[in-house]
């Protein structure tokens, strides 16, 4: 049975809160950008689960407005996708899981990486959670008010 994540989108205007995945090799894309999230406990809707992870990893509470943005299927893992503004300054976060955290432009996750100063270098981004970012761009940001 495939494994169940759910997972946030976090922006603020055209820029995307992302997580520097820790580099090691026993996790998915070690040492690369991802979004923040995570396994769903059983019995967990994945509502639930994305409010619990985006709390452990980066000690906030999404916004009530938060909403499904769509689901990710493949024979590992069933990625449920939710999206939400950032309505605190980056500042104002903790980084309780990950080795960095940080905006990326849309330019950024169309090239595939990002500079990390944690890491002082440029990192890729994870194939998925580019994908991702890049069917939200394609999808909902052309339409923003």
């Amino acid at each position: 049975m495939a494994t169940q994540v759910a997972m946030a989108i976090l922006y603020r205007e055209n820029k995307f809160l992302m997580q520097l995945r820790d580099n090691n090799p026993n996790i998915v894309y070690p040492g690369c950008w991802g979004l923040f999230g995570g396994h769903m406990e059983p019995g967990e809707t994945p509502e639930d689960a994305v409010q619990r992870e985006i709390l452990e990893e980066i000690s906030y509470t999404l916004p009530s407005t938060f909403s499904k943005f769509g689901c990710y299927p493949d024979e590992k893992v069933i990625r449920h996708v939710f999206h939400a503004h950032l309505i605190v300054e980056l500042d104002e976060l903790v980084l309780n899981e990950g080795w960095d955290m940080g905006w990326v432009t849309a330019e950024e996750i169309h090239q595939g990486s990002c500079y990390s100063a944690a890491a002082g270098e440029v990192r890729p981004l994870g194939p998925m959670p580019q994908r991702i970012l890049l069917d939200f761009i394609n999808k909902k940001m052309g339409n923003r008010e």
